[in-house]
């Protein structure tokens, strides 16, 4: 068997074992995100934003959150499962057996990650049927759409795995969701126009990366910005090339990995 061949065996198995783990155990991975949204949607947009007016000319508030709602559900999600089921492994000693085994590191890498993905993807997509029950939504430029998901989805993946990798312990892995995740999440312009903030906010939030990737995936959608589209990808480009040479870096040293 060629070298790419049993690469592509060794990646078709890590992939395939993290969707079985998605799908195994649905009720924690896909259900309760999907809640926490619709909540999102009946509290905010419903009750909240039907005491506000159109946000940038036609658009309902409703229909201006929801990209960033449905980025939001994409992110969490896909750094959860990573951070997760890597640390998970790294507990269970298995992450031994892999880096002792003939399997590239990049391999090791893009199984975790891809499967990540598909986890926020998945719940993108719910998040975003759920969406359509209170509003109407076009999207204007699938490919931006899909570009800006896929970026977003990633770079939190490889985030999720840096985590993992330093962690010590089961409470080290809510840590970084709980006190930098979070904060991030609600300054980067989910409820709100980054331009309706005064400074120091305003420049504060625009040192945010997951304003790129929202105000991405809005314009996918719905066609407005805050920001430059191509500032928005070149963002997300870099980090994951940054991320992704630190987390092959981590593997190739064995940091926190091998005892």
């Amino acid at each position: 068997m060629s070298n790419t061949t049993a690469n592509l065996v060794a990646l078709n198995t890590l992939v395939r074992r993290e969707i079985v783990r998605i799908m195994r155990i649905w009720t924690q991975t896909l259900i309760p995100p999907a809640i926490t949204m619709t909540l999102y949607f009946v509290i905010f947009g419903k009750l909240i934003g039907s005491k506000i007016g159109p946000i940038q000319g036609h658009f309902s508030y409703m229909q201006y959150i929801v990209p960033g709602l449905v980025m939001m559900s994409i992110i969490t999600n896909s750094y959860g499962n990573i951070s997760s089921s890597f640390f998970g492994a790294k507990f269970s000693r298995a992450v031994e057996e892999m880096l002792v085994s003939p399997m590239p590191n990049w391999v090791i890498l893009l199984g975790y990650v891809t499967g990540a993905v598909a986890r926020g993807l998945v719940v993108g997509v719910l998040v975003l049927l759920i969406a359509l029950f209170f509003t109407d939504l076009h999207v204007m430029h699938p490919l931006v759409t899909f570009a800006s998901v896929l970026l977003g989805a990633t770079i939190f993946s490889l985030a999720g795995f840096v985590n993992a990798v330093y962690a010590k312990k089961f409470d080290d892995i809510a840590l970084v969701p709980t006190f930098i995740l979070t904060p991030l999440t609600y300054l980067g312009g989910v409820f709100y126009s980054v331009n309706m903030l005064a400074e120091p906010w305003q420049a504060i939030s625009r040192a945010n990366p997951i304003l790129y990737m929202v105000n991405a995936f809005r314009f996918g959608v719905l066609g407005i910005s805050d920001v430059h589209l191509g500032v928005a990808f070149a963002v997300m480009l870099g980090f994951v090339v940054g991320l992704s040479a630190l987390a092959l870096q981590l593997l190739k040293r064995g940091v926190g990995l091998r005892s």
